[in-house]
């Protein structure tokens, strides 16, 4: 291990040379030119739904798993979660675990059943069974409360981390980061479609990975390949000695910090597996096979992930310190850049400026991919199940038109809000993504792919009732107000004592989804369990399908 003190590799490593900045900023503008050229090349045709939709199913399962796994891995999870670990340990180390579980719940319960229910998006999968505008209009509203705070995210987080990676300052350049990068965004949603967005999704991810597994090994090598040496020096750097390594750390203040936890990790298996850009993936394969190898190279791209970040995340607290990362960024967000740049040690070779330049590339291409991924669902919902059911016959022309502009539609606001977040705690907004998949998406999914009588009613108080409740418990927690660390922190109206809503939201989710059912009555539940059974062999084994049906449910 190197001997060098460790104040003066904290000081050397939280700030990047001018030649590191420069070939970064080069290497920002040739990504982002090269993969609008490649959304332009790969365009849908003005008038080719399946094409805008689906990229004509035509990505292999290696490369259909890419993109999903590059879906999945958002900015959030590589600056957020990377966080947690180097902040939290243990904590975050199973933080990261749940999101490589929640893929696999994907994989093992979902994903096959989606992709023979559904079409575009995740309203058809819903009206499959239940037909109308009440059901696609209502899914549509919950994918944008669950989508837009993820966007948020992204975006706010983009003008912070450019002016720590650039050496720039002032909030109106940030600002500046912020327009650029929404309209690139929007961009490639509006242009590229699935196939393009999907492109870029694969870029992001052979370059996160291949840069992350470099800088994990290079940090290994500097504690002699031993990774209980790394998690020592880890917990000594840490302030809190052997409490880093044990679970508690990270919801200690709380007054239940176990059952805080088990609810996080619940919101993040749950949530995770069910948020509308990813099920969205699960309509690029052509069959249920390729539904299961493509999310079989999903699931490895991102456990191999896991590793890196739990190196990565450790390695910056043994080498550059648990309070240097929190005063950098009290949530954390640079403990990659600050862990990537101490695998280095304090003097830094051409080669190693190179790697340096290719992993905040990598991060500046995760959080392009991860908006427009994000964009492109909304924009898909808004202009398949609400715009396109207001004009009986929509032609595909129009139906293509309205999508683009609903990206449009979509991404402006976002932009503009994210302008106005940018200075608070972004973390309210990542938890409140991930309760509303868990509370709305998760129970109204399970219900209508595998509940014979689940009703109308029933759905609507699912997807309704959890959504409200979410967004009615999240101000009252330690995440809004009430802590240092809080969105608010000069304001202190917390009164739900935990950090998340889904101990109380993800059971109520699937108690009004029930309650709703029984409330339509026996005779309404009889029927849905009739027409549950006319498309039952083709939403679980996708053994047949009436001619007409995929189309027609495209329009219920």
């Amino acid at each position: 291990m190197s001997t060098t003190p460790l104040p003066q590799l904290a000081s050397s490593v939280t700030e990047f040379s001018g030649d590191a900045q420069t070939m970064s900023l080069v290497a920002f503008t040739a990504v982002a030119t090269i993969t609008l050229l490649l959304c332009v090349m790969t365009g849908p045709d003005r008038d080719d739904l399946d094409e805008f939709y689906t990229g004509y199913r035509s990505l292999s399962p290696l490369r259909n798993g890419l993109a999903i796994a590059g879906d999945y891995i958002s900015a959030a999870t590589v600056l957020g979660t990377t966080g947690v670990i180097a902040l939290c340990g243990y904590d975050g180390v199973v933080l990261a675990l749940s999101t490589a579980l929640s893929l696999m719940l994907l994989m093992f319960l979902l994903a096959e059943p989606l992709r023979n229910a559904g079409r575009f998006t995740m309203g058809d999968a819903l009206a499959r069974r239940m037909p109308g505008r009440a059901v696609r209009i209502t899914a549509c509203a919950v994918t944008l409360a669950a989508l837009l705070p993820m966007m948020l995210v992204q975006l706010a987080g983009t003008g912070q981390l450019l002016a720590f990676m650039l050496g720039f300052s002032g909030d109106a350049v940030k600002t500046a980061c912020i327009v650029c990068m929404g309209a690139l965004m929007i961009s490639y949603a509006a242009i590229g479609g699935m196939k393009g967005t999907a492109l870029i999704q694969i870029l992001k991810i052979v370059m996160l990975l291949g840069s992350g597994a470099v800088v994990a090994l290079l940090l290994l090598s500097r504690f002699d390949w031993n990774p209980g040496a790394l998690f020592d020096a880890a917990a000594r750097g840490s302030g809190v000695g052997d409490a880093f390594l044990r679970s508690g750390l990270e919801f200690a203040g709380g007054p239940y910090p176990r059952l805080d936890m088990i609810t996080g990790q619940l919101a993040v298996v749950l949530g995770g597996a069910c948020l509308p850009h990813i099920t969205m993936r699960m309509y690029t394969a052509t069959d249920a096979r390729q539904v299961r190898r493509s999310l079989s190279w999903a699931v490895s791209g991102v456990a191999l992930f896991v590793l890196v970040i739990t190196v990565v995340g450790f390695g910056a607290t043994a080498l550059v310190g648990r309070a240097v990362i929190a005063q950098a960024d009290p949530q954390g967000n640079t403990a990659y850049l600050l862990g990537s740049r101490a695998a280095f040690g304090a003097d830094v070779s051409t080669a190693e400026t190179l790697l340096f330049t290719a992993v905040t590339t990598a991060i500046f291409l995760t959080v392009l991919a991860s908006v427009a991924g994000m964009i492109l669902a909304c924009a898909n919902s808004l202009a398949h199940d609400v715009f396109a059911g207001m004009v009986r016959d929509t032609s595909a022309r129009r139906e293509m038109l309205l999508a683009r502009l609903s990206a449009l539609a979509v991404g402006i606001p976002t932009i503009l809000l994210a302008t106005q977040v940018q200075h608070r705690s972004l973390q309210p907004l990542i938890t409140l993504a991930f309760c509303i998949g868990a509370s709305a998406l998760a129970p109204a999914l399970v219900y209508s792919l595998f509940w014979r009588r689940y009703t109308r009613t029933g759905l609507l108080c699912t997807l309704i009732g959890g959504t409200l409740a979410v967004l009615v418990l999240m101000p009252g927690t330690n995440l809004v107000s009430g802590s240092p660390a809080a969105a608010f922190p000069e304001a202190d109206f917390n009164w739900f004592p935990f950090t998340t809503t889904g101990v109380v939201t993800v059971p109520l989710g699937f108690a009004l989804g029930w309650l709703g059912t029984l409330a339509s009555g026996r005779a309404e539940s009889e029927q849905q369990r009739r027409r549950y059974e006319s498309v039952e062999g083709w939403i679980l084994a996708g053994a047949a399908v009436r001619k007409g049906d995929s189309s027609s449910s495209g329009r219920a």
